[in-house]
């Protein structure tokens, strides 16, 4: 008697002889094994972040809301006080001051810094004799400490034995020296124009690495319908770019608004608080005054201003994008 399967029954599976089919339980303890080491990788990135991280700005976040003085480190007691420090830091003669200058300090370095970084990266993008000795060569404000840069700018716009104003000076364009870092209405115009030296390295990097991913072919088909030049730079390498533009101008504003060495090592945010910053003047709260609750009160604030900057702008950036 002859037995045949019937392949019409919906339960009939054809089985291959000698093959061996994984229990399903077996596969979901698998996945689960997978899973485990998937996070036990993460582990240390995830510590990492929640201490040197996490940690702080939790900490300043408390800090703000309490009494925080020096006596704190001998008693361990700060009281609490709400919102207090940020009243009197939102409420002093000296914030406005402070923000206006931010503001400033910020708009400038960066417009400077991008405009710049822009014109040498399609400048490079060329290729001549000693391109990349060239790069590499304005990589060098971008290595140098902070503080290092601020002291040597620092000699180069001194009043009196400065080397610009000796330059100035030979020229015949100026008389007398020129008060750079000591003169209220010159002060902010030159420390920004230092931040601008130090910050087109990064600007000049990131966008010769996207000009760099631009395809040729372009360009070319471009060049057919009589883009060259500026148009090719409007309609092609700005689109292109504009993704790697985001990135630059959010880091950009992000670290301007916290600058502090440059400031610092050129004027200390004088003259009469000509270029006092809202990192400067927490600074100065938290180190010189002892008033580490109204420092840490004022970075919240920092803090703040730039998450909203970074939120609303690359939200216009994506509407721009999908228009």
């Amino acid at each position: 008697m002859s037995v045949t399967a019937d392949l019409s029954r919906p339960d009939h599976r054809h089985v291959v002889p000698g093959a061996r089919r994984r229990a399903p339980g077996n596969r979901g303890g698998y996945r689960q094994r997978e899973r485990i080491f998937q996070w036990l990788f993460l582990v240390p990135a995830v510590l990492y972040m929640a201490l040197f991280f996490g940690y702080p700005v939790a900490k300043n976040i408390v800090m703000s809301f309490q009494d925080y003085t020096t006596a704190t480190f001998f008693t361990g007691e700060a009281p609490w006080v709400g919102l207090q420090n940020y009243v009197s830091v939102l409420t002093s003669s000296l914030f406005s001051r402070s923000l206006v200058n931010t503001a400033l300090f910020t708009i400038g370095s960066i417009a400077g810094q991008f405009v710049i970084g822009l014109a040498l990266a399609v400048f490079f993008r060329r290729r001549f004799p000693l391109n990349g000795i060239l790069r590499s060569l304005m990589l060098l404000p971008w290595l140098l400490p902070l503080i290092v840069s601020s002291a040597v700018w620092r000699w180069i716009l001194d009043k009196d034995s400065g080397a610009l104003n000796r330059f100035l000076g030979d020229l015949h364009l100026v008389s007398t020296g020129v008060p750079w870092l000591t003169s209220t209405s010159l002060a902010l115009i030159a420390v920004v124009g230092v931040n601008i030296w130090i910050g087109i390295p990064f600007n000049l990097t990131i966008l010769y690495g996207g000009l760099q991913e631009i395809p040729d072919e372009l360009y070319e088909a471009g060049s057919l319908d009589g883009a060259t030049h500026w148009k090719a730079f409007r309609h092609i390498t700005w689109p292109m770019l504009r993704p790697v533009v985001n990135v630059v101008l959010v880091l950009g504003v992000v670290y301007t608004l916290k600058v502090l060495d440059i400031i610092l090592g050129l004027t200390n945010g004088g003259p009469a608080n000509a270029t006092q910053t809202i990192a400067t003047q927490s600074y100065s709260l938290s180190f010189h005054e002892f008033k580490f609750g109204e420092g840490a009160a004022l970075g919240n604030v920092l803090v703040l201003i730039s998450l909203v900057f970074a939120v609303f702008y690359l939200r216009a950036s994506r509407r721009a994008v999908d228009e």
